[in-house]
């Protein structure tokens, strides 16, 4: 069966990496986490000291992106990717909310987003992929074969991120949260380097009343019919 590219952009926390990672294993694809890649850099910057309040020294960072190395690893006991920076586990630290309140600032950068951008095509080359993010089915791959543009509403993505949060034992209130979703949906989508948008021939999916076992329902039939119309 012939193999295709499968973008997934979105705000954040509408639970589109999940939905990626779980389609990714149902159906045989590799799976990658664009944002996680993002989140990286962001990290990076943090532990270097790079940021001066919300603002970070693109100098230092343009300088140091030679050293800053991003892969991913299978998880043998949750079956996904973990994220590694310079060949260190970083899956946790890059999900909290130091990182998440400034992740946007770094993926506005224009030579950041050149980097990352370049590296997710080389990775999309051989097809075969499910990749989610914010600009996958607009810069990444415009011609991928699916393109799928998931939200929810500011409210539901701020629930879901809060107990995500408190489920890895974190301190967060529901108003800090959604003020944060709020946030990076603004820096998003009015970046001037490949701002958040739905890519005209995406199918958008607000998921915001529905179950995960509802989303994969709807997901593998949609991808059951592109697969079919591809080949």
């Amino acid at each position: 069966m012939k193999q295709i590219i499968i973008a997934i952009d979105g705000h954040s926390s509408s639970g589109k990496s999940t939905m990626a990672k779980d389609l990714a294993k149902e159906i045989g694809y590799i799976y990658i986490d664009t944002g996680a890649m993002y989140r990286a850099v962001t990290l990076y910057a943090l532990q270097h000291g790079f940021f001066a309040g919300d603002k970070v020294d693109e100098d230092a960072l343009r300088h140091a992106l030679p050293d800053i190395h991003i892969s991913f690893q299978l998880n043998k006991q949750t079956g996904r990717p973990d994220t590694y920076l310079n060949g260190t586990n970083v899956e946790r630290e890059i999900r909290g909310m130091e990182v998440s309140d400034k992740v946007s600032s770094v993926a506005a950068l224009p030579f950041i987003r050149r980097a990352m951008v370049a590296q997710q095509q080389e990775m999309g080359k051989a097809k075969g992929i499910v990749m989610d993010g914010r600009d996958i089915g607009t810069t990444v791959f415009p011609d991928a074969e699916l393109k799928l543009f998931i939200t929810a509403s500011p409210e539901v993505r701020a629930r879901r991120r809060l107990d995500e949060l408190k489920a890895k034992g974190e301190t967060a209130t529901y108003e800090e949260v959604l003020e944060n979703v709020k946030k990076r949906d603004y820096l998003d989508s009015t970046r001037e380097e490949s701002p958040l948008r739905k890519a005209d021939d995406a199918v958008v999916l607000d998921n915001s009343d529905m179950t995960i076992s509802e989303q994969k329902a709807w997901l593998l039939e949609v991808v059951r019919q592109r697969l079919q119309e591809v080949q």
